[in-house]
C-alpha cells in the first residue's frame, strides 16, 4: 500500500471523539488573542513601538507578555515551553536586533526560506536549530497557509518520508531556511492530496502528524529508514561539497539581491550538480558577472543554465 493511501486511513480514523480538534480551537484562540496584542502584520510601526519590558522583564526577573503569550499558544498542543528564559533576556536587551527579526517574520515579499534563514542566531539561545524563530514565524504567517507549526528541522524530514512517496531533490546542500522551505511544500503537497485532510487547517493537521507518527526520539525519528542513496549523502564530505556549499551562497545572494528567481535558483543549483568541473566554473563565472552587474558573456555554451531570464 502507497504511503499516501496508509495516510488516508490513519486521517480517516484520527480523532473520532474530537478531543484533539478541541485542543487545537484553544490554541487558535490564543494565537488570535496573542495577534491582537502585537499586531505587527497590520501595522508596522507597532514593532518600532515594542517596549522591551513585553519581551522580559527586569528586577525582578520575569518572562514578559510577548513570549509567555507565545508560549501559551502551543501549550494545549503539548509543544516544550523553553525552561532557560536567558534566551527572553537577551531578546530584551538586544532589542534592536529582535525588532529587525521581526519585520522580516512579518514580511510579505519575504519567502520562507528567507524568514528562516534570518539572522535569529544574533538574539543570544536561539541557535541553529531556531526553535523559538520558528514559532514567531508561524504565528505572524498562519493565515496564508503555506507554514506548518512544526518547529524542528528533523521532524520535518521524519514526517515527509513517513507520508510522502516520492522526494523529488536532495536537500543535502540546503540552508536551513531552504529545507524548511522544501519539506513543508512537501507535507502541504500530501495533505491537499488527501480528501480527507484537504479540509484541515494546518495546525489540526500537523497535530494529526504528531500523534499518528510520533518522532519523540531519535530512535522513533528513524523508524522509516533512510535509503541507500541517503545514507551514502549523509556519510560522505568531499571537496564537491564544499563547492557545491559555496555555490549555494553564491546564488542566495543573487537571490537577495533579486538579481535571480527562486526557480532560477532552484534551476542553477540542480543544474550545478548536472555539470562538470570545467563547466562549473564557467556557470560561477557568469553568475559573479551578473552579481556585480557586468555584462553578460555572448556565445553561451551548451552547458549554461537554461533559465527564464538568460544568465
Amino acid at each position: 500500500m502507497l504511503k499516501c493511501e496508509q495516510m488516508q486511513e490513519k486521517a480517516n480514523a484520527f480523532d473520532k471523539a474530537g478531543l484533539i480538534k478541541h485542543e487545537v480551537e484553544k490554541a487558535f484562540t490564543c494565537l488570535k488573542e496573542f495577534r491582537q496584542k502585537f499586531p505587527f502584520v497590520e501595522n508596522l510601526r507597532e514593532i518600532e513601538l515594542l517596549n522591551p519590558d513585553r519581551l522580559f522583564k527586569r528586577n525582578p526577573d520575569n518572562v514578559g507578555e510577548f513570549f509567555q503569550n507565545l508560549e501559551d499558544i502551543f501549550k494545549p498542543l503539548k509543544y516544550t515551553v523553553f525552561s532557560n528564559t536567558n534566551i527572553y533576556r537577551n531578546a530584551h536587551l538586544q532589542i534592536k536586533d529582535f525588532k529587525l527579526l521581526l519585520r522580516i517574520a512579518v514580511d510579505t515579499r519575504k519567502s520562507l526560506t528567507q524568514k528562516v534563514d534570518a539572522k535569529w542566531e544574533k538574539i543570544g539561545g536561539i541557535g541553529p536549530n531556531k526553535t523559538l524563530a520558528l514559532k514567531i514565524i508561524y504565528s505572524f504567517n498562519y493565515e496564508d497557509k503555506t507554514v506548518l507549526p512544526i518547529f524542528n528541522i528533523e521532524h520535518m524530514r521524519y514526517f515527509t518520508r513517513c507520508i510522502s512517496d516520492t522526494l523529488s531533490e536532495s536537500t543535502k546542500y540546503f540552508s536551513i531556511g531552504q529545507e524548511y522551505e522544501y519539506f513543508t511544500l512537501e507535507l502541504l503537497k500530501n495533505k491537499n492530496s488527501s480528501p480527507i485532510t484537504r479540509g484541515w487547517n494546518n495546525l489540526y493537521f500537523t497535530r494529526f502528524l504528531y500523534e499518528t507518527y510520533p518522532p519523540y526520539n531519535n530512535e522513533q525519528t528513524q523508524t522509516e529508514p533512510a535509503s541507500e542513496e541517503e545514507k551514502k549523502q549523509t556519510n560522505q564530505v568531499t571537496d564537491e561539497q564544499l563547492d557545491m556549499q559555496g555555490f549555494v551562497k553564491l546564488l542566495g545572494e543573487l537571490q537577495k539581491q533579486h538579481k535571480i528567481t527562486g526557480e532560477e535558483f532552484r534551476e542553477n543549483r540542480t543544474l550545478w550538480m548536472q555539470l562538470k568541473p570545467n563547466d562549473r566554473e564557467l556557470l560561477i563565472i557568469r553568475l559573479k558577472q551578473r552579481l556585480n552587474k557586468e555584462s553578460a558573456v555572448n556565445n553561451t555554451p551548451k552547458s549554461q543554465p537554461i533559465t527564464r531570464r538568460k544568465l
